[in-house]
């Protein structure tokens, strides 16, 4: 595949991405949590959506594909290591903070633009 084919599919993915973090973030602001940030950088890594419920603080994996079980598929262990640490370094910013009250869930996004949300889905790697 030439150059310009590849960048262009990487700037259509950049784009469906972006578009599903964004309706992500509003189905979370429907349901009352507030949007912290989006994209948060530490040194190990990003996390897509940083969000808080009350005190609590909720990370958010935004994942899109075609279906929820392609896009679920899409998560690497590495990944998933990588968020943890991200997500650890975040809560050390915090006032509490690793005694900070978090989740870290999975949202994934159709091809339809149908959010299914896992809640607490890394804990299981």
């Amino acid at each position: 595949m030439s150059t310009p084919a590849r960048k262009r599919r990487g700037r259509r993915a950049y784009i469906a991405g972006a578009l599903a973090e964004e309706q992500v973030a509003r189905y979370y602001e429907l349901r009352g949590l507030q949007l912290a940030h989006r994209r948060w950088r530490g040194s190990r890594g990003e996390i897509d959506l940083v969000l808080r419920d009350g005190d609590a603080v909720v990370f958010v994996e935004v994942k899109s594909a075609p279906t929820h079980a392609r896009a679920a598929e899409s998560l690497r262990p590495a990944q998933v290591r990588r968020i943890m640490m991200t997500a650890q370094e975040f809560l050390g910013r915090e006032p509490r903070g690793e005694l900070t009250e978090m989740r870290l869930d999975v949202a994934l996004v159709d091809g339809q633009g149908v959010i299914e949300i896992v809640e607490n889905a890394l804990s299981d790697f």
